[in-house]
This record gives structure tokens, C-alpha cells and sequence, in this order.
């Protein structure tokens, strides 16, 4: 099965291509990570068009589209799986949505990524690599990690331990919606992890306005 594997929750958009079997073989044909800041939008489709042509591949030989549905912000995220979504909407293809922290690092291990405002967002893991707490977000000093801590490694201070740097990744994404590219009917609707509130809301109260 081909998977195009896409992730727009952190700084670092990341877009692959990989050969993926039910024995849970990956083989990543190509991969793209562009540190993009808030150019989401206009880096995403040019990262999918040079990874289809750096495998030598088109878009027709796709089976399957995996996203990562963050924790991150909601301008970035919210590109990375409308895009998803329009490509498996538009080939009718499966499309696989999955935690992104997931996708980064492997086995046990504490994943921590920026989420801005001075805080983390988080997750923890077992040995065999399933999620055991999470996903959160918390200020580095009020997060108690145990076991190696991967992902960004700025907050390495303000949390008090080393961080191994590490980000998602296309095989980490794949591994990480293996279950459910083995039984597409098993795919949950696409929801973004936002875990805050847009700071964008709509007002509470209205001035009246009188006319003379």
C-alpha cells in the first residue's frame, strides 16, 4: 500500500511518501520536512508535489492519505488535514487521522512540542510505544516527566531534564495509523486536536445601535 503521510502541527511541516505492508514493513520512499512557521498553506502542496516526484510516482498510485491531527495550532493544523481530506475526497481514498505527538520519537518515552503561549504540549508513552497519558498542554515547570523526553529541545531547561531533539516523522506517522490502514472501516472522523479555544471568538454582547 502507498501512503502519502502529511503533518502540519508543528513549526516543521512534514510530507512523505511510503510503502507500507500489514506485516507492518515502512519503507519510506521520500520525504519532505520544511521548517515553516505560519506558511503552512503555501508550502504544503509544493512539499506533496516534490515528494511524488522525488519517488518517481504520481498521485494516481496512492492507496491511502495519513494526517497528523496535531495537538498544535489551529491556522497550521487545520491545512494539513482539509488537505487530507480533499485528496481522499477527490480519489476516494481512506484517510487516516492520528495523534502527531504519536509520531514523534519511539518506544517509552515523554513527547513534548511547542505550544507557544510558554507551554508544552505532551504525551507519554509505554515501552511498546502505545500512548499511556496525554495529549496535553501544561508549562514546562508544572509537567512531571519520567523516562527519556523527546521533541523540542528548548524546553530541555525549563523542564529540568535532557530532551532528545527528535520530530515527526513519515514512519511515525505510518506506524502510527498502521491499525487502522489495516482496517480503513476503523478510521474515526478527522477531529483536530486544538486542545485550547481559538483565541478568535465571537462576541458576547452587542452595543445597540440607535438610528435618528
Amino acid at each position: 500500500m502507498l501512503v502519502l503521510a502529511l503533518d502540519t502541527a508543528t513549526p516543521t511541516l512534514v510530507a512523505g511518501l511510503a510503502r507500507w505492508s500489514p506485516d507492518g514493513a515502512t519503507e519510506v520512499l521520500a520525504e519532505r520536512a520544511v521548517p515553516s512557521g505560519n506558511r503552512h498553506a503555501e508550502l504544503l502542496t509544493v512539499a506533496v508535489t516534490e515528494v511524488l516526484r522525488d519517488a518517481g510516482l504520481a498521485l494516481a498510485g496512492v492507496d491511502a492519505v495519513v494526517t497528523g491531527l496535531g495537538p498544535g495550532p489551529f491556522t497550521g493544523l487545520r491545512v494539513g488535514v482539509v488537505t487530507a481530506a480533499a485528496l481522499g475526497d477527490a480519489r476516494g481514498l481512506p484517510v487516516v487521522g492520528v495523534c502527531s505527538l504519536d509520531a514523534v520519537g519511539s518506544g517509552a518515552r515523554t513527547v513534548v512540542t511547542d505550544a507557544r503561549r510558554k507551554e508544552v504540549y505532551w504525551a507519554a508513552y509505554a515501552a511498546d510505544g502505545s500512548r499511556a497519558d496525554g495529549p496535553g498542554v501544561a508549562r514546562p515547570e508544572e509537567l512531571a516527566v519520567a523516562g527519556p523526553v523527546v521533541g523540542d529541545a528548548r524546553f530541555a531547561e525549563r523542564l529540568g531534564v535532557e530532551v532528545v531533539p527528535a520530530e515527526v516523522t513519515t514512519a511515525g506517522l505510518v506506524r502510527a495509523a498502521a491499525p487502522q490502514l489495516a482496517d480503513p472501516s476503523s478510521a474515526a472522523p478527522l477531529v483536530p486536536l486544538y486542545l485550547r479555544r481559538p483565541d478568535a471568538v465571537p462576541p458576547t454582547s452587542f452595543k445597540p445601535v440607535t438610528t435618528t
